[in-house]
């Protein structure tokens, strides 16, 4: 069974590789960047969307490969941000031991 964490770390090596480089003629992740965070942003939301469409009317396996699309653009929206996936942990362990209802119920409106 694969690693999660390490799946996501190692992706992020590979998104970092590609954004110092910054060859958007030989890399997906350069041109992404290039574009900016507004466009990677757009995408995710795509991503998303297709994530919930698979997740009510196909195979898992279809399910995980949308997911899987999800997670790389997140990886690349934080990476046009200058964040990681630290961060995001960060603020699960924040909330750990609090109860979901709780917590959102505390978030200010946005």
């Amino acid at each position: 069974m694969a690693d999660f964490g390490a799946s996501i770390a190692a992706l992020e090596s590979i998104i970092e590789q590609r954004a110092k480089a910054g060859d958007a003629e030989a890399s997906y992740v350069a041109k992404l960047l290039h574009k900016g965070t507004l466009k990677i942003a757009q995408k995710l939301g795509e991503e998303a969307v297709e994530t919930a469409l698979a997740a009510a009317a196909q195979p898992r396996e279809k399910v995980a490969e949308e997911a899987a699309d999800l997670m790389f653009h997140l990886l690349v929206l934080l990476k046009s941000l200058d964040m990681s996936s630290a961060d995001v942990a960060a603020v699960l362990e924040s909330r750990h031991g609090t109860s979901g209802l709780d917590e959102k119920a505390s978030r200010r409106p946005s």
